[in-house]
């Protein structure tokens, strides 16, 4: 395997990062809809409403981390949450969702976010694993809650 490199996503790499975005949705149980995650990608990249940071090796995309920008109001500044993180089964293991972290905590300094955060299903220990390697810490002074709006 060669060596994995990270960079933005432009707009040259929508088919690859919609298939990586539905094998992402398939992972949470999600039926596989190549052509709605194809437009749901497209419009974010056109919208600019997240940044979508791309690990290639060899040529090939093999995985993405999307970003969308927030605020914290008891900080008065900007955050953002990492909302999708995935790397395509076949190319787990070899350093590539270390790197789109790495990659994204970067772009955040960058841009002046002063915290980032993300949520990850309870058993998936391995994603939990790169993350407190990487020096994520998993919160428990606040709980989660959701209220479902629509299908």
């Amino acid at each position: 395997m060669a060596l994995v490199q990270t960079r933005l996503a432009t707009a040259d790499d929508l088919e690859g990062v919609a298939a990586l975005f539905d094998g992402y949705r398939m992972f949470y149980g999600k039926p596989s809809d190549l052509t709605a995650a194809r437009g749901f990608i497209a419009e974010r990249m056109e919208s600019g409403d997240s940044v979508i940071i791309v690990a290639e090796a060899d040529g090939q995309l093999i995985g993405f981390v999307q970003l969308y920008p927030s605020f914290s109001s008891v900080r008065m500044d900007r955050i953002m949450i990492l909302n999708d993180l995935f790397v395509a089964p076949d190319h787990r293991a070899v350093g590539a969702g270390r790197a789109l972290l790495d990659a994204a905590t970067k772009w955040a300094r960058r841009i002046g976010a002063v915290r980032m955060t993300l949520s990850t299903a309870e058993d998936n220990v391995a994603a939990q694993q790169v993350y407190e390697k990487a020096g994520w810490a998993h919160e428990i002074a606040f709980r989660t809650y959701n209220l479902e709006l629509a299908n």
